[in-house]
């Protein structure tokens, strides 16, 4: 196992790119994200320590989503066909935890968005911009802002 050094910033896949890689963040903080056509940030998942993010996509298509470092940090490059096990259960939780945020993006509040946010992220919430929690939620940074001072309330 190589560990790799990435600086805050540092952009590890594009979208186009071939073969995704399989990133687990030992420290620091990655994102993955996509860019409309119109040019605006949908941030698709936020990977902090001990967390495993992807493009999941087949071996021969190019990626839809780019990954970068938000805070320097070191990451492990896993395979693509990541080990059963430890790995397994890692990716299995992460689905999980996807398929629960798509089911909350059609149905959910923007308060009860953010809530589960800070239960999933606990730790992320002082190191990332409030435009980036709310691109995450599919919300406004001034509806976001309205949530969190109602919350304080």
């Amino acid at each position: 196992m190589k560990r790799i050094k990435v600086k805050k910033g540092e952009i590890l896949q594009r979208k186009g790119d071939l073969n995704s890689k399989v990133y687990q963040v030992e420290s620091g903080l990655l994102r993955s994200y996509a860019i409309s056509e119109k040019g605006k940030e949908h941030i698709y998942m936020f990977a902090p320590e001990g967390w495993i993010i992807a493009d999941n996509v087949a071996p021969d298509e190019s990626c839809d989503l780019y990954i970068d470092a938000l805070e320097d940090s070191v990451i492990i490059r896993k395979e693509k066909e990541v080990q059963r096990g430890h790995d397994m259960q890692k990716l299995l939780k992460r689905l999980s935890v996807l398929q629960k945020r798509v089911i909350r993006l059609m149905s959910a509040s923007a308060a009860a968005r953010y809530d589960h946010f800070v239960e999933t992220y606990p730790d992320i919430v002082q190191r990332v911009p409030q435009k980036m929690i709310a691109s995450y939620l599919g919300i406004t940074p001034e509806a976001l802002s309205t949530v969190r001072s109602k919350r304080k309330q």
